[in-house]
């Protein structure tokens, strides 16, 4: 099975780091099957990828139901696009004092940064184990490591994506399936773009290198898992943040 027959199921593919992995990949000639919360995002996806490769998807998906997860990964199979790699990297943040959070902030992180990996990489599992090959790169974040005031909802949830990632890498390697985390640290996306100067500057004293990253740095991190390069390399959590966390 050579990267132009491996189908990559990317999710949040329509913007950020998600967007980044997906054309890293189709510019290498892999098949991109890319999600979006909102059918405008899946238009996008076809949009913006449709110029770098012709084996693009863009597709609406709910993650906050896993009923229709199952749905989605089926609807696949039944369509004859498997899923080889599977990037999970759709989340959201919510972010407010621990004190003050709701109920509601806490579960819709939850729910989309964690449960979402654990329903979406169980409905792929199947196939990847019928085929005995599979990379499963989920993307976290730095903030699982280290924390970070008024996310503590966050935290939990990245943190729970590189527990989940380390605990299923033993459970499938026998399978000839390969589990890792990616954790970016302050990345150039358009959430950081509306950060004010204050803020960058406070950011930046806590990053050796003095810089942001960029998606492609990301990007190119996670394609490197992918590929046969990195097959003896599963259950680890990479950093890409500039030294901000060092293990």
């Amino acid at each position: 099975m050579t990267k132009e027959t491996r189908n990559v199921l990317v999710t949040g593919a329509n913007r950020g780091i998600g967007r980044a992995i997906s054309e890293s990949f189709a510019k290498e000639g892999y098949s991109i099957i890319g999600t979006s919360t909102t059918a405008e995002g899946a238009k996008r996806i076809m949009s913006t990828l449709g110029n770098i490769s012709s084996k693009v998807v863009g597709l609406q998906l709910d993650f906050s139901n896993p009923e229709s997860i199952e749905v989605f990964i089926n609807k696949l199979v039944d369509e004859q696009k498997r899923v080889d790699i599977l990037v999970n990297n759709a989340g959201i943040t919510r972010d407010n004092l621990t004190l003050r959070m709701s109920k509601k902030e806490w579960l819709d992180v939850i729910d989309i940064n964690l449960n979402s990996v654990f329903h979406i990489t169980k409905t792929c599992l199947k196939g990847m184990i019928k085929n005995r090959w599979g990379r499963i790169i989920n993307i976290s974040s730095v903030i699982g490591s280290v924390g970070n005031s008024g996310q503590s909802n966050y935290a939990a949830s990245k943190s729970g994506v590189d527990g989940f990632s380390r605990a299923l890498a033993q459970e499938m390697g026998s399978r000839n399936i390969t589990v890792n985390s990616v954790a970016p640290g302050f990345i150039e996306t358009d959430m950081t773009q509306k950060l004010v100067d204050s803020q960058k500057k406070a950011i930046l004293k806590m990053i050796p290198l003095q810089r942001l990253g960029t998606s492609s740095e990301v990007s190119e991190v996670v394609k490197f898992l992918a590929s046969d390069v990195a097959s003896y390399i599963t259950g680890e959590i990479i950093h890409v943040n500039g030294g901000m966390f060092m293990k």
